[in-house]
């Protein structure tokens, strides 16, 4: 009996290449995204290439509820999930003084309170069936503070952490709550956001989604409780622990700086969800 993975934000970036991962491995799936198109579009070429079931679910996970109601709508169609990828991110790039509180907030429901649900419910019916698997999409930027992202920073940082303690307690459970932690990953993300001449990607510290998307299918595979993907992700890990915050903050801030950062108004607010 073939086995089920649901993933969000799979329209495009890692949750896309997660998608295709799955599906070469013979999993049906479920992926849901805002863009009904691209994942109508994504369903289709799973299917005709790999010879699977996909069911797509149309959700903004920025609307309270929504993975509350993911998961009633798969329940009443008897569909069993084995593993969840909870990859849809949403985040926020400019100056804080240009940021709307609109923006944060919707960032926050998708980034910690979707999250959050989804976790809660779909693991909770896995410890009732003796078994499965869930990997939520951090980032290294979990390790540290983020000035110019102090929200995506400070919601990543709340994905580790939940997501670790709550594998300490299901492990006993058969249930694995494994937490993938990318660096810059290229994607839609940067392009919306007008991030591309930023230092942090100028400087060629990035990797494909296809890359990540498979560092983290092959942890999540072996059981890592943490999955850093790329040796230069997990060396900037490992100096972002032992710098003082002050330190790691002016280091991200000139990162994520550009020419005519600091005076100019013309940055647009990332809306993407992944």
């Amino acid at each position: 009996m073939s086995k089920t993975a649901l993933i969000t934000g799979a329209s495009a970036g890692i949750g896309l290449e997660f998608a295709i991962i799955f599906a070469k491995e013979k999993y049906d799936l479920v992926i849901t995204a805002r863009n009904g198109t691209k994942l109508n579009e994504l369903a289709n070429k799973l299917k005709n290439n790999h010879n699977v079931n996909v069911k797509v679910l149309t959700k903004d996970l920025s609307k309270q509820n929504a993975g509350e109601e993911i998961f009633n709508e798969l329940k009443n169609e008897k569909i069993v999930t084995d593993i969840l990828i909870n990859n849809a991110g949403l985040g926020v790039f400019d100056n804080y003084w240009n940021i709307e509180l609109q923006d944060e907030q919707n960032m926050l429901q998708v980034n910690i309170m979707a999250l959050t649900e989804l976790t809660n419910l779909f693991a909770k019916d896995m410890v009732h069936r003796g078994g499965g698997k869930i990997l939520n999409v951090a980032s290294t930027a979990a390790f540290q503070p983020g000035p110019t992202m102090a929200g995506y920073y400070a919601s990543k940082a709340f994905v580790l952490s939940y997501s670790q303690s709550v594998d300490f307690e299901l492990r006993k459970k058969g249930v694995q709550v494994s937490t993938l932690c990318p660096g810059p990953t290229l994607t839609e993300f940067q392009i919306r956001a007008n991030m591309e001449d930023v230092n942090l990607l100028k400087k060629g510290f990035t990797m494909s989604a296809e890359e990540v998307a498979q560092i983290g299918y092959n942890g999540l595979m072996k059981g890592k409780p943490v999955i850093i993907a790329g040796a230069m992700n997990k060396i900037i890990v490992m100096g972002s622990k032992i710098s003082p915050s002050k330190v790691s903050m002016k280091i991200v801030n000139w990162l994520q700086s550009k020419k005519k950062f600091l005076n100019t108004d013309n940055f647009s607010n990332i809306k993407n969800i992944k």
